[in-house]
């Protein structure tokens, strides 16, 4: 026996099932409008010629020279490291190139000089009193004795000619040697010297400061960041399954959680050509048309690729695309269409249906 709850409720699920049956589903027909195809990318902001900046030596930091906002000029030094080992070692090979030169050693030269004179003079007075001899004898005056001294004395003239001769090329060849060979040491020196200078590769404005005085830097960690404070580019990371689509001159909308509401335009610029294994991206750097007044570096950014762009497509709502390829039309009909660009929220529709056609989401 039924009770009058039972009788109630059943008469409500009755009002439900026809109320279901008599509502008609809502449809909607294609339209034809504007569609953009693109690309999705995160970014950050990059300062032009940014650049981390390194010791090239190991040592403590003796002094900084600039702040956090300086603006500093391609060659200036920004922060110095001890070395007062270096500068001991420099001096030493300036006193050494100096004692080496060929001025400090104008009295060996001079000794030299005088020696070889000297032997010069013997030499050629000895050959002339060989000669002599030689007319003497010829009028049978002497002997073939003193003939043969003569030649004996300017045989050892010659030999210690030819020898002091030797001496002061090999003595001058020495010097320059040497002067060269302790310049160079000094100039080795002075670049060590220098190489405990941090100095800026650019003109540009220091943007980080990472270390402090009496701290110990590497060659392996960055000190300070520098860049251009003037220009700015966007780095975006485009997903593997993108970048066949991204190539150079392709218009990009920039959007920031800085500039709120705002879309800047940028176009690419540069598509590095190799992949990072960690995130499966690539890099890609777009350079803004008009840029925004007040940037800074490391900026968030999401950037939007223009891959495509139609102004009249027959589009329908993604929400009514069925598998990538199908359609419900109205009257139940579930029909094969071929789809084209797309984005979040509409697709294109190339072939299968008309703007007359009547489309439900589903079929009831």
């Amino acid at each position: 026996m039924y009770t009058f709850k039972s009788k109630v409720y059943i008469l409500v699920l009755a009002t439900i099932a026809i109320v279901s049956c008599g509502k008609k589903q809502e449809s909607i027909h294609p339209t034809i409008e504007k569609i953009t195809s693109s690309v999705y990318a995160s970014g950050t902001v990059k300062s032009i010629a940014q650049y981390d900046v390194y010791a090239k030596v190991n040592g403590i930091i003796e002094n900084i020279l600039v702040s956090e906002g300086t603006e500093v000029k391609k060659g200036q030094t920004i922060i110095a490291l001890s070395n007062k080992a270096q500068a001991l070692g420099l001096e030493n090979a300036k006193l050494l190139a100096n004692y080496s030169s060929a001025e400090t050693n104008q009295e060996k030269l001079k000794q030299a000089q005088n020696e070889l004179e000297v032997a010069k003079l013997k030499m050629d007075n000895d050959e002339s009193l060989l000669e002599r001899q030689k007319k003497l004898w010829s009028n049978e005056i002497g002997t073939k004795n003193d003939i043969d001294q003569k030649e004996l004395a300017f045989k050892n003239s010659t030999a210690q000619f030819n020898a002091s001769k030797l001496k002061l090329n090999d003595l001058k060849k020495q010097i320059d040697f040497q002067s060269k060979q302790t310049n160079k040491s000094a100039s080795i020196s002075a670049t060590t010297l220098n190489d405990f200078l941090i100095k800026s590769d650019i003109n540009g404005k220091v943007f980080s400061i990472n270390k402090e005085v009496g701290e110990m830097v590497n060659t392996q960690t960055p000190v300070a960041i520098i860049g251009d404070a003037n220009h700015f580019y966007v780095e975006m990371q485009v997903d593997e399954y993108d970048i066949a689509k991204i190539q150079k001159g392709q218009k990009v909308m920039i959007s920031m959680d800085s500039y709120k509401g705002k879309v800047f335009e940028a176009v690419i610029d540069k598509v590095y050509p190799i992949m990072n294994p960690k995130s499966k991206s690539f890099k890609v750097d777009a350079a803004f048309s008009i840029q925004p007044e007040n940037l800074y570096p490391n900026l968030s950014a999401q950037a939007n690729i223009i891959i495509e762009v139609k102004e009249k497509a027959i589009t329908i709502p993604r929400a009514y695309l069925i598998d990538n390829e199908y359609v419900y039309l109205e009257n139940k009909e579930k029909r094969k269409v071929k789809v084209g660009l797309m984005d979040y929220e509409k697709v294109e529709i190339l072939s299968g249906i008309t703007t007359s056609d009547a489309l439900v989401k589903t079929i009831q």
